[in-house]
């Protein structure tokens, strides 16, 4: 199992290709990462192993008969795709998911410990901005259950 961490900034060029932080290319053993359509207008990226284990759950949960079922899968599975890291540590971004998540020039790439986010550093920032009330109700709820639950926050 990877571990991916950190806050980092890195320029996407004009040929759609993100160079990924050396600390988080260590962590990646195959040289390939499955990259989708995130939540939040982002993307997520993920080593294949996550992926097949985190897609393999969400199949064994829906059943393709049921509507929203199939809603779930093509939202969450229809995007992905398989993208090899080249030589230089970079990932090339196929423009149909750097538009779905207004990629630009100035990325922010997240470690999330099992995969990872790649945001729109503008977009992120209006993102954290907007969610600060939110962040800090959710993170005093974790800690009041993580108190009750460990004895400790």
């Amino acid at each position: 199992m990877s571990y991916l961490s950190g806050k980092y900034t890195n320029t996407l060029d004009d040929k759609g290709r993100l160079s990924l932080p050396s600390r988080l290319r260590a962590e990646l053993e195959s040289g390939v990462l499955v990259v989708k359509e995130g939540e939040d207008h982002c993307l997520w990226a993920y080593p294949p192993d996550e992926w097949k284990e985190l897609s393999q759950a969400l199949i064994a949960s829906t059943n393709p008969l049921l509507p929203e079922d199939r809603l779930i899968r093509r939202r969450f599975l229809g995007s992905a795709q398989e993208i090899e890291i080249d030589k230089a540590g970079r990932i090339s971004l196929p423009q149909a998911l750097r538009e779905a998540a207004s990629l630009s020039r100035e990325c922010v790439i997240l470690g999330q410990n099992d995969y990872i986010e790649i945001w729109d550093a503008g977009e992120y920032s209006r993102y954290v901005e907007s969610m600060e009330g939110d962040y800090q109700a959710a993170l005093e709820k974790l800690g009041n259950a993580m108190k009750q639950n460990r004895g400790r926050p």
